[in-house]
């Protein structure tokens, strides 16, 4: 009896990941994230910075001042049944803060330059990069989309520490090779590229030298 309630919380902890949205445009990465996650049985523990919920209200019509009803609405009250947790931005002591809890990894899903900047500076001011410094030194797989452009030095040398540190940089640079016929199916290709690093089967994007249907 002890063996099996073991294996059934390692089983609930390997189905755990943090996602994080941040305040650089394309909210709508870290949102469809959070909903192939929900899809395929994994446990969302979603952070949004302030510039993310203006991002979110900015983009996707979201009205921050009902933050739990957007989130139900989005997600299909998933909020509200469990299968999801909110943890809001200064909840410094949220489970997610501590490297005693046990996840499969971090997702930031946009990922601005200043929050960028401040984990790589490890400068733990919000539960967002305090979330992701705990991956850093837990050693878990901590994985960024930057969403800028053009590109300077101190942005290209915040990423290049990072990346040397261990951290998965997938930039939301969209592919025309799979012929996308719709913002959705640009979406789904940088989602899915996410999905491929995180170790997790889907199909939401046609791979190359994958016949048409």
């Amino acid at each position: 009896m002890v063996m099996e309630a073991k294996a059934t919380i390692e089983s609930s902890e390997s189905k755990r990941w943090v996602i994080g949205i941040t305040g650089a445009s394309g909210a709508v990465y870290g949102v469809t994230l959070c909903r192939q996650l929900l899809a395929a049985g994994f446990h969302p523990h979603l952070v949004i910075t302030d510039a993310g919920w203006r991002v979110l209200k900015e983009e996707l019509g979201w009205d921050a001042a009902h933050r739990l009803d957007c989130l139900n609405n989005a997600f299909e009250f998933a909020v509200a049944e469990g299968r999801m947790t909110y943890h809001p931005l200064n909840d410094i002591g949220a489970s997610i803060a501590s490297g005693s809890f046990r996840c499969e990894g971090m997702v930031v899903m946009p990922c601005s330059m200043g929050s960028l900047a401040a984990i790589a500076a490890g400068a733990s001011t919000n539960l967002l990069t305090r979330s992701a410094d705990v991956m850093l030194k837990e050693g878990r797989p901590l994985l960024l989309v930057p969403r800028e452009t053009p590109l300077h030095a101190i942005h290209l040398e915040n990423m290049l520490k990072l990346s040397r540190l261990g951290v998965r940089l997938i930039p939301a640079m969209p592919a025309f090779y799979n012929g996308p016929q719709s913002i959705e199916d640009i979406v789904s290709f940088m989602v899915g590229k996410v999905m491929d690093s995180m170790g997790i089967q889907h199909n939401i994007y046609k791979r190359w030298g994958q016949p048409n249907e």
